[in-house]
């Protein structure tokens, strides 16, 4: 039965309905590039606020990289932690923020952010589909000058797709990689906790049993699970509150060029199903199409590790190609390229399929005990219970003198069969075809272990014999796992001491090779704090703004906590759409109107500056 379902899933996953036909003349008041949260959120915004707006998607699907994602959002002082009673101030956000960013620290986006980002929760609360509920989830640095332990992270709430009517089939699915048969687990700990547990208590064993029903259930009816949490909930509160306020969403829709009339973006020249259209956007396009997670041109100047001739592998949409900053630099836009740290950085896994290979995100893995992460030469090189951006960051410069920049996570039997690695899952799952493809390699002795993954053998068993002293013991003196709150919150913590820390003693051992992926670019589109893009010269090229990942992100290449990329690109989308409606009845936009405070106490000029 399990079988079936997985296959009627997979065939729904190539079929979309509902794909709106484009005339080949068309008129707006804005027209936005992109479906996922930047776009979606800067449209609804506009049309809230009067606004007569159009979505393009090239994609067959919408949904965008937030359907892939955690569907996180980042927001201190947002109104879910004041209710719980969480103390926490703007002054203690603001020190974080200009601890995380440094050089980068830009104070008026900084503070367009923290005063605009609550009142954007608000207003999505209150005026549409979309929700969200509190979580438990740490700053990623909570030790760091104004980091918190909790209150700063709201998850998107679960939601039933069927609410989207026939455009359901248009939603982007869930990473296949990271579902089981096409199951969502919830973004939580008591969620996985069941699964992981499933052959060990009897609770956890009719929750999953329970789980599992509904879904198959839904797959024989639907083709695919109708009841999605995380990013895929997001994405689909986001398109469910566009349709009902009558924004089109056009699928199929790519936009080959910018209407560019006397120094002023006036519309753009699209082509769907074999036909050229054009589209009059009034008060400006809005560029929202992903970043260039997958502009290999463009990856090679900005990737340390691609520049070295290593091996890059991002789980985003394969849409995410670069095409807002093409379009931008085709009207005068500048894409800067200067973060360190140029993307969220993600350590991801290849996962055999009869294609080619999925991408598995190691999102939850390398914070459990008796799971450690080495490089090629055996050696450890950082704490693999810190974030996915820290470990990623750590990774490539640990392998800049190497051919490639990867790393092995290794296990024992007792862990991986109580944990899982990677796309390999706990028992009672089996652990041989995974071995066989070569996703999994195995050893009887750690020996046996690096000589089939390519490790320097001798070196490893001075590494695991060098780590299980402190790990008998719960502590791992060389990289302090453990030793934050944001450690301990995705680890198991009824492994006593250390709920990160267990040795690694009996064969036979495991192991799994990990690349260099990313979630999403942080470097991109040079615009003002109100959207609009800049030249070369950071001046406002007039109808065009950018949004989400196109845009150049307010934390320098930084990742201090669960959801700064949704959180931002959702109030910068809130702001932007706002700003634009403004414009459009005669005022002087958001941030400029005189309306508005100068939280700055700068000029107003100042307060368009660039972010």
């Amino acid at each position: 039965m399990i079988a079936e379902a997985r296959e009627r899933m997979e065939r729904s996953q190539g079929v979309t309905t509902m794909n709106t036909t484009l005339p080949q003349q068309l008129e707006c008041d804005l027209v936005v590039v992109g479906a996922g949260a930047g776009g979606l959120s800067t449209a609804i915004t506009a049309k809230k606020k009067g606004l007569n707006v159009i979505v393009l998607e090239k994609d067959q699907v919408f949904g965008g990289t937030t359907a892939f994602s955690g569907g996180v959002l980042w927001i201190p002082g947002n109104h879910h932690a004041k209710q719980n009673g969480i103390q926490d101030s703007r002054e203690a956000a603001l020190t974080y923020l200009k601890h995380e960013t440094k050089s980068f620290f830009n104070t008026d986006a900084v503070n367009a952010f923290l005063d605009y980002g609550p009142e954007m929760l608000n207003f999505f609360e209150q005026n549409t589909s979309v929700k969200f509920i509190p979580t438990l989830y740490p700053d990623y640095h909570p030790d760091a000058p104004g980091g918190v332990g909790i209150g700063r992270s709201v998850l998107a709430a679960p939601y039933d797709i069927r609410g989207l009517g026939d455009n359901m089939q248009r939603l982007r699915p869930p990473l296949k990689t990271i579902t089981f048969i096409g199951m969502m687990f919830n973004s939580s700990n008591a969620d996985l906790k069941h699964f992981f547990n499933a052959t060990k208590s009897f609770t956890s064993f009719i929750y999953v049993a329970k789980r599992l029903a509904i879904h198959l259930k839904e797959l024989a009816r639907y083709g695919r699970g109708t009841n999605v949490t995380s990013g895929n909930a997001l994405a689909a509160r986001l398109a469910k509150s566009a349709f009902d306020l009558d924004i089109p969403i056009y699928t199929n829709a790519s936009v080959q060029g910018l209407v560019f009339d006397l120094g002023k973006v006036t519309g753009v020249k699209l082509g769907q199903q074999q036909q050229n259209c054009q589209i009059k956007a009034k008060h400006g396009v809005v560029l929202a199409c992903g970043g260039f997670s997958h502009d290999l041109e463009r990856l090679k100047q900005a990737y340390p590790h691609l520049k070295r001739g290593g091996e890059h592998i991002s789980p985003v949409p394969k849409t995410n190609t670069g095409d807002g900053c093409r379009l931008a630099e085709s009207v005068g836009g500048i894409v800067d390229l200067q973060y360190a740290d140029t993307s969220a950085w993600m350590p991801v896994s290849k996962v055999p399929d009869a294609e080619s290979y999925g991408v598995f995100p190691h999102l939850l893995d390398r914070y459990k005990p008796g799971i450690i992460g080495v490089l090629k030469n055996g050696k450890r090189f950082t704490n693999e219970s810190n974030s996915y951006h820290d470990v990623g960051a750590d990774l490539f410069r640990a392998c800049e003198n190497f051919d490639e920049t990867a790393m092995w996570l290794i296990c024992d039997q007792k862990t991986i069969s109580k944990y899982g690695l990677g796309y390999a899952k706990p028992a009672p799952m089996p652990l041989n075809s995974l071995v066989k493809k070569g996703y999994l390699i195995k050893g009887n002795s750690l020996e046996e272990l690096a000589q089939q993954a390519g490790i320097d053998g001798k070196t490893l068993v001075k590494t695991v014999q060098h780590y299980n002293i402190g790990a008998a013991k719960g502590e791992d003196p060389e990289f302090h796992r453990g030793s934050t709150t944001f450690n301990r919150y995705l680890a198991d913590p009824e492994h006593k001491p250390n709920p990160c820390v267990a040795p690694i003693e009996q064969g036979p051992f495991y192991a799994v090779k990990v690349f260099m992926g990313d979630l999403g670019t942080f470097d991109g589109i040079r615009t003002a704090v109100t959207g609009e893009v800049l030249d070369q010269a950071n001046q406002k090229i007039t109808g065009l703004y950018a949004v989400g990942n196109d845009r150049a992100s307010m934390m320098g290449g930084n990742y201090p906590g669960a959801g700064i990329t949704l959180g931002p690109i959702m109030t910068f989308g809130y702001i932007t759409g706002s700003h634009i409606a403004d414009l459009a009845k005669g005022g002087q936009g958001l941030l400029c109107s005189q309306s508005q405070p100068v939280v700055n106490q700068q000029s107003t000029e100042e307060m368009c500056h660039v972010s």
